[in-house]
């Protein structure tokens, strides 16, 4: 499986983006996939994740309620739509896949379930 995601660029505070990762190989449909994010100077942290079902795993705390992750299995796509971006949302954004399937909703908050990863996107949110 490999991802590619895309869609990121420079906007304003307040503005928004909707970022897509593409991937090749059908399995990735039955995997979970996640979105997280790196910013300079920081560690990795864990934005979304969405199931192979279309159900929806989780937010970060930070992101809940102008952020939402979406996917279209027929496109093999994963979505992330930001609204309302604040600076402090300026990161790489990465795209993953992990296809361990767990009921615990707090099992794929953590990288290191995600067995495939995608280059990241930069998101730049300026003031």
């Amino acid at each position: 499986v490999q991802l590619q995601a895309s869609g990121g660029g420079l906007v304003q505070a307040g503005g928004s983006l909707r970022l897509s990762c593409a991937a090749s190989g059908r399995t990735f449909r039955s995997y979970v996939a996640g979105w997280f994010r790196q910013a300079p100077g920081k560690e990795r942290e864990f934005v979304a994740a969405i199931s192979g079902s279309v159900v929806t795993i989780g937010y970060a705390d930070s992101v809940k309620g102008r952020f939402t992750i979406s996917r279209d299995n027929a496109k093999n796509t994963v979505y992330l739509q930001m609204n309302n971006l604040k600076p402090e949302d300026t990161a790489v954004y990465s795209c993953a896949g992990a296809a361990y399937v767990s009921s615990s909703p707090t099992y794929y908050r953590e990288g290191q379930r995600y067995t495939y990863w995608g280059q990241g996107t930069l998101v730049t949110v300026s003031s």
